[in-house]
């Protein structure tokens, strides 16, 4: 029998978008066979900015058991799936932060050779999900690792019509997140489980 995939679902949310995405994608994930990690970016805004926001405190409130991911999270993963908000077209700060702390790791070889993929979400339509997907990509490129994005391997996939990753349109969140995303969630998990398993087990793609 083929060892489990050990995936890391690592994330920043501020109001809940990214967060439920990332839920979604850890729960296929396990249903296809994986040992997940759900971790979530430490934050990095001031507690008055949080509170200004309903439901950004909604959201720091709703995930505060959820762990901070450390450097072994990455490490310890056969897979890891990044998500993060569009922040003018880029990643959040919050994420960026976690992964600059993983220059150790990175000299050391121990984040090459692992699949990675990405989800995002913005408030608007074609407001930079796409550029936010590519510019994680630079990174797993510097990792060394195996990107993996969804494609248009599936038929639902030319529903929500983003090959590069998951991703959503909040409205400023009066669009919450909908079957569409959470079946392109679901997808992607299960692709990232499905190559990793046969790049761990040395087989048949």
């Amino acid at each position: 029998m083929s060892e489990t995939v050990k995936l890391s679902v690592i994330y920043y949310s501020s109001t809940g978008t990214i967060s439920t995405i990332a839920r979604e994608i850890a729960e296929a994930a396990e249903k296809a066979g994986a040992e997940v990690r759900l971790r979530k970016a430490a934050e990095l805004a001031p507690e008055a900015a949080i509170q200004s926001n309903p439901a950004w405190a909604a959201n720091a409130e709703a995930t505060k058991d959820i762990a901070e991911a450390a450097a072994d999270d990455v490490v310890w993963a056969d897979a890891v799936i990044f998500g993060s908000p569009t922040r003018y077209g880029n990643i959040a700060a919050q994420l960026k932060q976690f992964i600059d702390t993983l220059g150790p790791q990175w000299a050391q070889g121990l984040l090459a050779d692992k699949v990675y993929s990405g989800f995002a979400s913005s408030a608007t339509l074609h407001g930079g999900q796409e550029s936010t997907l590519l510019a994680l990509s630079n990174t797993f490129y510097h990792f060394g690792g195996i990107i993996v994005p969804p494609g248009y391997t599936d038929a639902s996939k030319f529903a929500d019509g983003n090959p590069y990753g998951t991703s959503h349109v909040d409205g400023q969140g009066s669009l919450p997140v909908d079957d569409t995303t959470r079946t392109a969630a679901r997808v992607q998990a299960e692709r990232v489980v499905r190559i990793a398993g046969a790049l761990k087990a040395g087989g048949s793609l």
